[in-house]
């Protein structure tokens, strides 16, 4: 596919569907390579969907079910982590723990009664600006195909809780 193919795909995906529901997606990344790659796709100008919230951790060892768990319930359709690849983590072993730390979370997750597509663990170099950009976008089009999730609450209840 040409560069000019793949805008094209990508402002189709952004378009959304026919109804005009976006996925909530919120990305956990890591700050060394993961978020330097979202970064890197940026600046490349990679198109990729733009229906996300990223949140830059310090390593992805240190997203704790919990965390998830509150995105899920402040409406959040899909959660990505993302860290280092094995060998490059700045903090040795850290995306061994995120690994340890996404099976809790998986199994929590499923046990809430939620598709286990809602939730995917990737490992992202700082150079690999066209991988989160291919990455991103399946998992839109993964979540958009699974639809909202049952546990984001009404805007209106959401509103009244407060933060």
């Amino acid at each position: 596919m040409t560069a000019a193919g793949e805008r094209a795909a990508a402002m189709q995906s952004a378009v959304g569907s026919p109804d005009g529901w976006h996925p909530n997606i919120v990305v956990f990344a890591c700050n060394w390579c993961s978020y330097a790659g979202a970064d890197t796709a940026g600046v490349s100008r990679i198109a990729h969907p733009p229906h996300f919230r990223m949140i830059r951790v310090m390593c992805s060892g240190r997203i704790q079910p919990g965390f998830v768990l509150r995105a899920f319930e402040k409406g959040a359709d899909g959660v990505l982590v993302s860290g280092c690849h094995f060998g490059d983590c700045h903090y040795i072993f850290g995306n061994h723990r995120a690994v340890e730390q996404f099976e809790k979370t998986k199994n929590l997750v499923r046990l809430l009664g939620l598709e286990d597509g809602r939730l995917r663990l990737e490992w992202i170099s700082a150079a690999e600006g066209a991988r989160f950009a291919q990455i991103i976008t399946e998992f839109t089009e993964q979540i958009r195909a699974l639809g909202p999730s049952p546990l984001a609450a009404s805007p209106r209840t959401a509103a009244a809780s407060g933060p």
